[in-house]
């Protein structure tokens, strides 16, 4: 049994409550959050833009609640923390749990900068518990069945991808998100998911070249951008949470393949994973599996159980995909082309 203590409160932090609920051998040992702590358990109010809208309530007869994530560090029956935190108190929370000995889940981004990034990144290097950064869409089963293909090659050489993460404002916690200095806007907090995805796929991108703009933030809150990969493929991402008040959010990717075009779309509902396939009818892709965050904490929490660093997604990887946005946030200040080592 894994004992997990949740940090933070908020969307986040009850969505992963949410998800280690239908984790099997994971116990929510205790929450913490020094603003909002229902001593009832009742999170229903709490909600957000995708995942599991039902509400949320805990026994506290069987959970540790406090305000001090101290009182979880100490705690030797705590093997799991889960920082779901504004951007800013990722690096100071995720170096003292790593330095106690604590397995660390990190919310996106890592930090909200590439130096707090690598931080993190070193303390894990030298630690003797796990860190992961929840980059949950590597998870998400629609993202995974396209990696898995492009891997492959099940439809041939990939020419092309698209990427598309784009919505408003987030109702929750708009304190922290429409204040660029703390979030890093739109570009640092909602596109770094296709950014990372992009490495992922093809690999650090070798430079980029981005535009955007910022009217609400104070940071970027709308990008545009393309990515030189190495094998030439045309691949570029748009996120942003410019859209006016009842857009909604919406995220979506289109691959090309020398023998096929996957679509996927979230607007779709049931047909939003599209094939179109040569010499065959189009068709709907239906992906077994819970969402990417049920994907991601079921990953950390084998990789606790059998004792190995998780792979999917490592601390590097989180750090890397920090260095991809300032270098398109670089990009969209100069209006060049910005190549990363």
């Amino acid at each position: 049994m894994v004992n997990v203590g949740i940090v933070g409160l908020g969307f986040m932090g009850v969505t992963h409550i949410k998800a280690y609920q239908k984790i099997q051998g994971v116990r929510i040992a205790a929450i913490c959050d020094a603003a909002r702590l229902p001593v009832n358990g009742d999170f229903s109010t709490i909600s957000g833009n995708i995942g599991d809208s039902a509400p949320l309530k805990l026994d506290m007869n069987q959970v540790k609640a406090t305000k001090n994530m101290d009182d979880l560090l100490q705690d030797h029956s705590v093997d799991l923390i889960d920082l779901c935190v504004p951007t800013l108190a990722h690096t100071k929370l995720a170096v003292a749990a790593l330095k106690a000995g604590k397995h660390v889940m990190c919310e996106k981004p890592m930090a909200r900068t590439a130096a707090q990034a690598k931080e993190i990144a070193d303390t894990a290097a030298s630690s003797k518990g796990f860190f992961m950064p929840a980059m949950c869409l590597r998870f998400w089963p629609e993202w995974a069945w396209v990696k898995k293909a492009m891997g492959n090659k099940a439809y041939g050489r990939t020419l092309a991808a698209r990427f598309r993460r784009v919505g408003t404002v987030p109702t929750w916690g708009r304190e922290h998100f429409l204040d660029g200095a703390k979030s890093g806007g739109a570009l640092l907090d909602l596109h770094i998911h296709d950014s990372d995805f992009v490495q992922f796929c093809f690999g650090r991108p070798q430079a980029v070249f981005s535009t955007g703009f910022s009217n609400l933030s104070g940071a970027i809150d709308h990008v545009v951008t393309q990515y030189q990969v190495e094998g030439g493929a045309s691949v570029s991402a748009e996120g942003g949470w410019a859209m006016t008040d009842g857009f909604g959010f919406n995220m979506a990717y289109t691959f090309i393949f020398e023998n096929a075009t996957v679509d996927y779309d979230l607007a779709r509902g049931a047909d939003a994973l599209r094939l179109f396939e040569k010499g065959e009818k189009p068709r709907t892709i239906t992906c077994e599996g819970g969402d990417g965050y049920i994907g991601e904490l079921s990953h950390m929490i084998e990789s606790i159980n059998n004792k190995r660093q998780p792979s999917i997604v490592t601390a590097r990887d989180g750090q890397s995909a920090v260095e991809i946005c300032e270098a398109e946030e670089k990009s969209i200040k100069t209006g060049a082309l910005v190549r990363l080592q």
